[in-house]
């Protein structure tokens, strides 16, 4: 009888969703899991990430979490702060949240997050990497997957597959190319909106008080103002504090660039901020020139679909979405998560027809499109109510800071109690459990 362990599963990205999926895939006892990746190593460079409950879950699953919680920072609460006057709006106490949900709220490096899935996929004999080796093409999507590939130094090679996971990245060649074959397109956007990232060592800092009290808490703090807002918060055992901005990118704008980064100009970047209060000055004026980069923050619009054939996309191939509710990763990870669940639920005896494995995929896809699309629309949403400029509206958001303690709603979606709930103690993998074989038995008896 056919096992499902022997599929061939291919991963295109060794992003924070390319990892988790062939890590997930490893755990459920696949044996031949192959990630392809441009980079030539991972690398790991990056700011800081967020870790909220939900993708703590999964990560403990995969057996990979405990060595990232140790220099992560526990956030107790966030402090939402008017950018011109650091007066703060509100204040939000988040003591219990492992207590809640089982799982804190981290704050960490991209670095680690990214290592302890890495250090996790190195473990698993089934994992296989090939760095230095872009995807070129999508050949064919059923009955197997066929890819070519083409190595930095060597010859065009093509690989068939009997599942493909693209997560290669919001620019992914592979949704590009899945949706001209179903004959529609994919419209990228711009946001209107830039970020610049910025990491500060705990020596730059502990000279001012004011500095040093914000590194030594257990806060994550944003500072809102009109089209404009900063957060920030410790990691890395708290010898760093990573900041985050999101401005208009008028700036960005004039260097076009394929990798929607930019080295940018300190000046620039103090001007964007000018009028936010005097402790943001002296944090934004400790970064060295030349230091500067700024980020294009893109997305696209929703795709028709997210599964061709035995080809499903993944994380920012799929659903990419804007900082403000820190997701992006927890998603992306949630998503292979999902995938590997309801491939291991293919049944047996149709694990040589194509169809079903098609069929299961697109489970994978009805159970995740929904909850994916209503959080980038919220995190979109949180954004424009952060970046109010005065007048009514601005008023009734302020006001509704000032009340968050007695509604259990606050206008920053990422620190209101509400969204955490919903978000926090939704296990995305035990709803897969829960819902495949209604979904699957939705799908019709043979036919994907």
């Amino acid at each position: 009888m056919a096992d499902f362990k022997d599929l061939r599963i291919v991963v295109i990205g060794a992003g924070m969703g390319g990892l988790g999926a062939a890590l997930a895939f490893a755990k459920k006892g696949f044996k031949h899991i192959d990630v392809y990746e441009t980079a030539s190593n991972l690398g790991f460079v990056g700011a800081g990430i967020q870790m909220p409950p939900n993708v703590l879950r999964v990560l403990d699953r995969l057996d990979c979490w405990k060595e990232i919680e140790a220099e992560a920072t526990d956030v107790k609460g966030s402090s939402i702060r008017q950018g011109s006057t650091n007066v703060e709006l509100a204040s939000v106490s988040m003591p219990d949240v492992r207590e809640k949900y089982g799982f804190p709220h981290l704050t960490g490096h991209r670095a680690s997050l990214a290592g302890g899935l890495y250090n996790g996929c190195k473990k698993e004999s089934a994992i296989t990497f090939h760095f230095s080796t872009s995807v070129v093409r999508v050949e064919s999507y059923s009955p197997k997957p066929v890819l070519t590939f083409q190595p930095r130094d060597g010859e065009p090679f093509q690989v068939e597959a009997d599942i493909v996971l693209a997560s290669d990245g919001i620019k992914s060649v592979t949704r590009t190319q899945m949706l001209a074959d179903l004959g529609t397109v994919s419209s990228e956007e711009d946001t209107g909106q830039a970020a610049y990232r910025i990491m500060l060592k705990r020596s730059e800092m502990e000279h001012d008080p004011e500095m040093l009290a914000l590194l030594d808490s257990d806060t994550v703090v944003r500072w809102i103002g009109p089209q404009r807002h900063i957060i920030a918060y410790p990691i890395s055992n708290k010898q760093i504090f990573n900041i985050s901005t999101t401005q208009p990118d008028t700036n960005f704008a004039a260097t076009t660039n394929a990798t929607y980064t930019t080295r940018a100009s300190k000046k620039a970047m103090l001007n964007v901020f000018a009028d936010f209060c005097p402790l943001v000055q002296r944090i934004l004026d400790l970064v060295p020139e030349g230091e500067v980069c700024e980020w294009k923050l893109r997305i696209h619009k929703p795709l028709p679909t997210w599964v061709h054939g035995s080809v499903a996309l993944l994380g920012d191939a799929c659903h990419p979405t804007l900082p403000h509710l820190s997701q992006g990763a927890a998603m992306a990870i949630e998503d292979g998560a999902v995938l590997a669940e309801c491939v291991s639920r293919v049944p047996t005896d149709r694990l040589n027809d194509p169809e079903w494995i098609a069929k299961a995929l697109k489970v994978y896809e009805l159970l995740r499109k929904p909850y994916t699309s209503r959080l980038v629309d919220m995190a979109s949403e949180s954004g424009r109510g952060l970046h109010l400029g005065e007048g009514k509206a601005k008023e009734e958001r302020d006001r509704q800071f000032r009340e968050s303690g007695k509604t259990g709603s606050v206008p920053d979606r990422w620190a209101s109690p509400d969204v955490q709930k919903m978000i926090y103690s939704f296990d995305t993998v035990q709803n897969a459990r829960d819902k495949f074989d209604e979904v699957f038995a939705s799908l019709g008896a043979e036919k994907a």
